[in-house]
């Protein structure tokens, strides 16, 4: 369980919980997009990575934004089960924030920008609109 008393199933975890469900809209927020969250995992991420519109580098990047969001839920899952502390929905965007920034880091050695530009505008210094 993760804290809400729901039995744990992939779709309740990641998407439905109230622990972890808004952590997706504050990514869309950061990202600029607007959308509604399906309530079936691989739907979800089949939606997900294609909301931004036609465009290979786009949907590669949500994609990676996706992976990284599931990976920071199932992290806080097991810190909150396994040592009964938790972390706020706002503090989970900026791991994944800052995961997404270290990886473009270490695949882009050209990949210019810091932290803070990358907060405010992460398509931008994708060169992708």
């Amino acid at each position: 369980m993760s804290g809400c008393s729901h039995v744990e199933t992939a779709d309740h975890l990641f998407l439905l919980c109230p622990t972890f469900a808004s952590l997706w809209q504050q990514v869309r927020d950061w990202i600029g997009f607007l959308g509604v969250d399906c309530n079936i995992i691989a739907e979800h991420l089949e939606q997900f990575t294609h909301m931004t519109g036609v465009g290979k580098a786009k949907s590669l990047f949500m994609q990676l934004i996706w992976l990284l969001c599931s990976w920071v839920i199932w992290n806080e899952r097991n810190n909150h089960l396994f040592n009964h502390s938790t972390t706020i929905v706002p503090r989970l965007l900026d791991k994944v924030k800052l995961l997404s920034l270290g990886w473009l880091k270490a695949k882009k050695t050209m990949f210019v920008f810091g932290t803070q530009r990358w907060w405010l505008s992460p398509l931008d210094c994708l060169g992708i609109d």
